[in-house]
C-alpha cells in the first residue's frame, strides 16, 4: 500500500490510501484517526472506511508525516560518500537530528535562504516507525518499520560546516524534502538492490544501491532505539551517497529555478523546485 499526507482545495489536511491517479481519503468518519501518524500509532489504517476520493493533481501532498515526534538522520552512510568527505572509519552510525518544520512535500518548494548560497542536495531513503520501542534487536527492527519514503536531507553547507556540529546547516525552514508517499514493507519487499538517484535539472548526481549502506538498516534501528525510544510516526533519514555537490569540483549548488528529483526504484519519485527565500 502507498499512503499520503495531502492538502484538500479548501486548505484543511487529510490523509488516505493511494489507488493509482487517485487518493482514497481515510479517517473521514466520526472517532477516526486524525492523521497518517495517529492511524499508524493506532495500527487501525488497514480498517478504516473509505471516504471520497481524489485526484492526485487537485491536491497539495504534504510530508508523509507533517508532524514526527523526532526526525533522525544518519551521516557518511555510504563509503562513497564517506571517502569524499575524508571522514574517518567510524564503529557506530553518525546521528544528527532534523526539525518537522524543516520538511516540505512532493512538488512543494526547498527554500534556498536568505543566509547563503550554498544549497546542496543529499538523496535518501527515509524509515517511518509504525510501532515503538525502546532498544529493539535488529532482528526484530524490521517489525516496527510501518513503511519507506524518498528523502532530501538538503544542507545549507556553509552553516552545516560553521563548527563540528550539523544541526544549523540541517534545519533552515523548507529544506528537507520527504514524499511522496509511504509505502509499506510489503509492497517495498527488499530493497538491497534499490538504486537512490538524485537529479539536478534531469542530470543524475548521485547514484548507488540501498545494500551499499555501511550500518543497514536493521543496524541503524537497533542503534538509535538504544538511546531514545521509537515512537510511531518518527522518521529516520538513512544517509546519502557519494556524489554531493559540495564535494564536486568545482561545487554544484542549488539555486532558485532548479529542480531537484530524489528517485527509488518502487518506493517512488521525490520532486522539488527550488526557491529563494522570500
Amino acid at each position: 500500500m502507498k499512503y499520503v499526507s495531502f492538502q484538500r482545495p479548501d486548505g484543511s489536511a487529510g490523509y488516505g490510501r493511494v489507488d493509482g491517479e487517485t487518493i482514497v481519503e481515510l479517517g473521514a468518519g466520526s472517532g477516526a484517526p486524525v492523521d497518517l501518524k495517529t492511524a499508524i500509532a493506532t495500527r487501525t489504517l488497514s480498517g478504516l472506511v473509505d471516504g471520497p476520493r481524489h485526484a492526485l493533481s487537485d491536491v497539495a501532498l504534504l510530508p508523509v508525516i507533517p508532524n514526527p515526534g523526532k526526525i533522525l538522520c544518519v551521516g557518511h552512510n555510504y563509503e562513497t560518500h564517506r571517502q569524499e568527505t575524508g571522514r574517518a572509519k567510524v564503529d557506530h552510525p553518525s546521528i544528527f537530528t532534523r526539525f518537522a518544520d524543516t520538511l516540505v512535500g512532493h512538488q512543494q518548494p526547498i527554500v534556498l535562504p536568505k543566509a547563503s548560497t550554498n544549497l546542496d542536495y543529499e538523496a535518501e531513503l527515509a524509515i517511518v516507525i509504525g510501532r515503538g520501542g525502546r532498544a529493539i534487536p535488529e532482528a526484530q527492527a524490521a517489525e516496527h518499520i510501518a513503511g519507506y519514503a524518498c528523502f532530501n536531507d538538503a544542507s545549507v553547507r556553509d552553516w552545516q560546516w560553521h563548527t563540528s556540529q550539523f544541526t544549523p546547516g540541517k534545519n533552515f525552514p523548507g529544506t528537507g524534502g520527504f514524499g511522496p508517499w509511504l509505502v509499506t514493507p510489503d509492497e517495498a519487499g527488499d530493497l538491497a538492490a534499490v538504486r537512490v538517484i538524485s537529479r539536478l535539472n534531469g542530470e543524475i548526481m548521485q547514484d548507488q544501491p540501498i545494500g551499499d549502506m555501511i550500518f543497514p538498516i536493521a543496524k541503524i534501528v537497533a542503534y538509535v532505539s538504544a538511546f531514545t525510544p521509537l515512537s510511531p510516526g518518527d522518521v529516520i533519514a538513512t544517509g546519502t551517497p557519494g556524489g554531493v555537490g559540495a564535494k564536486r569540483t568545482p561545487p554544484v549548488w542549488m539555486k532558485a529555478g532548479d529542480t531537484i528529483e530524489i528517485e527509488i526504484g518502487h518506493i517512488g519519485t521525490l520532486s522539488n523546485a527550488i526557491v529563494a527565500e522570500d
